[in-house]
């Protein structure tokens, strides 16, 4: 589930959303899964009857059918999870815990394939669940999300 978009404040600027809130790249999750679940009943059909083929043979269809289908499942995986306490990033195959303190900025720039997240050790991090390509407004408005909360939070922590 993504965020809800943030509802403009007294002074007409957007406020952050509540916590805890997910931000996910649906559109893409959607076409990632519903691709890799064809796929996997396509493959495994013609494995199934295609009837020279030994049951061997038949397993080696249904085994790379699956391996396509978990490809693309943990292509689907991203996500955002947004609490009180901070921030967990999950990418394809690693997640990563943040307090808010350790996040400085959340950049978005045009030609970029996702969201970074300045740390506040020097590195930068990515983030692949707000994406700007299938669904371009969806990523700028949760990108503008994650940045209101982490501007929020961070001030609030700075100063608490």
């Amino acid at each position: 589930m993504s965020a809800p978009a943030p509802q403009p404040g007294p002074s007409g600027q957007s406020g952050p959303p509540a916590l805890p809130v997910t931000f996910r790249p649906t559109r893409t999750r959607a076409v990632l899964l519903t691709v890799g679940v064809v796929m996997f009943a396509v493959i495994t059909a013609i494995g199934l009857a295609l009837e020279q083929l030994s049951a061997g043979e038949r397993m080696s269809f249904i085994f790379t059918a699956l391996l396509f289908l978990g490809v693309l499942a943990l292509l689907s995986r991203p996500k955002v999870v947004a609490d009180d306490t901070g921030v967990t990033v999950v990418n394809i195959t690693r997640s990563r815990r943040l307090e808010w303190a350790e996040i400085l900025r959340v950049n978005l720039r045009p030609g970029d394939p996702w969201v970074f997240l300045d740390l506040s050790d020097g590195s930068s991090l990515p983030v692949l669940a707000i994406q700007p390509g299938i669904a371009r407004a969806h990523a700028i408005r949760d990108a503008r999300a994650l940045r209101a909360l982490a501007d929020s939070r961070s001030t609030a922590a700075g100063h608490g």
